[in-house]
């Protein structure tokens, strides 16, 4: 079967850029835009944080506020670029933390991960060329003595600051910006014309990636419908054991209690059936007789993804298997509206891209788009395919073909796999509601 292409609804996230002068209204107005939007995909990203470390010297100039902050040289537009260029592909990106107290850039830095919208604000936003060519919407801000509370100046050094930097540099390098603006705001968020054309904007956008994103879903599933199953996809073996259990977690009068003993024993093998495609090294133990033994054990770490809410039925059966494993969480959900899977949430164990293995849980793969997106989250992670081992009790073949199809180095552990799509009955039963 030949790998497919999938993007992710955060793909190509559209970007919006508020330049302006200290106390224009930038800040204020990006805060409008997110709260007019009211989703929970829209990021504002200070071009604060891109400051440049400054050298002993340099500190000591800065300290006695005769440091230029307000010329484009103070900003690091390098890495800015590389972190705006990884969000617009969809992938993470790692935003320095600047401590103008300090006037260094911290070690400790922030992940920004699947932004729908993204509304970079800074007094260059409209600067530098690879910048504007990123941004899709280029807005200005035409309308100062903020420094002295979020910077941590006093009134004096912030004085010094606008007369000896802001007022000519606004001259030399924030006024020529303008031209480079679509829109221009005057008297900031108090212009709800300019507003409701920036916001009326993005929520079109959004709705049309959103149309795009179903269709090649659906386009995908029409393409995988008639495909035999990849050889990655690893079916339990049938034995009359799993047929009995299964017998039991089918039947509509089997007791919660009852259920859920059977689905923690059928998870379990689930799971060791997973561990099987990861990496033994070989081991020679002492036994309490005096005999050496030669086993294996596992090469490297081995964690565990669980895709909420449905992926904690197969937990039990994990802790069997591994009881030290560490374990993150996804949630993805499906828009009631439109039915496409929506990430909501994501917490990854550290260092989970040098981990020998990464088991993914959810006992039911429908249509496959939550499956996709959670398997993207752990690509765009650092995590190789060839590592990743979905685990799943019941899957509709089209679900699995799409997910094999795209990313045809995971390996698929299922317990029975059925023609057409399944409502997602298992953590109904399991978890009763």
């Amino acid at each position: 079967m030949q790998s497919a292409h999938y993007s992710p609804p955060w793909a190509d996230t559209y970007m919006v850029g508020i330049a302006g002068s200290s106390g224009s209204g930038k800040t204020s107005f990006a805060v409008k835009i997110v709260s007019s939007l009211d989703l929970p995909w829209v990021v504002i990203l200070s071009m604060d944080s891109f400051y440049k470390s400054l050298s002993p010297k340099q500190s000591e100039i800065a300290f006695r506020n005769e440091y230029d902050f307000d010329s484009p040289e103070a900003i690091d537009f390098d890495i800015l670029v590389d972190r705006l260029r990884s969000l617009k592909q969809g992938k993470k990106a790692e935003i320095p933390t600047y401590s103008f107290a300090k006037h260094q850039r911290q070690e400790k830095t922030v992940s920004i991960y699947s932004p729908h919208v993204l509304i970079l604000e800074g007094i260059f936003a409209l600067y530098d060329p690879r910048v504007l060519d990123l941004l899709d919407v280029k807005v200005m801000s035409n309308q100062v003595l903020r420094d002295v509370k979020d910077r941590g100046r006093d009134v004096e050094g912030c004085l010094k600051q606008w007369f000896g930097f802001v007022k000519p540099n606004f001259v030399r390098y924030v006024e020529p910006q303008k031209k480079n603006a679509d829109i221009i705001v005057q008297r900031g968020i108090e212009n709800k014309i300019a507003m409701d054309i920036v916001v009326k904007h993005i929520q079109r956008t959004l709705v049309e990636k959103s149309e795009r994103h179903r269709m090649e879903l659906q386009k995908l599933g029409k393409v995988v419908s008639e495909e035999p199953l990849s050889s990655n996809v690893l079916l339990l073996n049938p034995t009359p054991q799993l047929l009995g259990m299964s017998t039991i977690i089918q039947n509509e009068d089997t007791s919660r209690e009852e259920f859920v003993f059977y689905f923690d024993r059928l998870a379990t093998l689930l799971v060791e059936r997973a561990m099987e495609n990861f990496r033994f090294e070989a081991k020679i133990v002492q036994t309490p007789q005096g005999c050496s033994y030669r086993g294996l054990q596992p090469a490297g770490e081995v964690s565990a993804v669980v895709i909420l809410r449905s992926g904690a039925t197969l937990e039990t059966g994990l802790k069997r298997i591994i009881p030290d494993c560490r374990t993150g969480r996804l949630l993805i959900q499906s828009n009631i509206r439109t039915g496409e899977p929506e990430l909501h949430y994501r917490k990854l164990p550290e260092g989970i891209a040098s981990h020998d293995g990464v088991l993914l849980l959810d006992p039911q793969i429908s249509s496959g788009g939550a499956a996709l997106m959670a398997v993207k989250v752990l690509v765009d992670h650092g995590v190789a395919e060839e590592k990743i081992v979905f685990v799943t009790y019941t899957a509709g073949k089209i679900g699995v073909n799409r997910m094999t199809m795209v990313f045809p180095g995971i390996k698929v552990v299922v317990g029975r796999v059925v023609a057409e799509f399944e409502k997602r009955w298992v953590e109904e039963r399991y978890l009763g509601c």
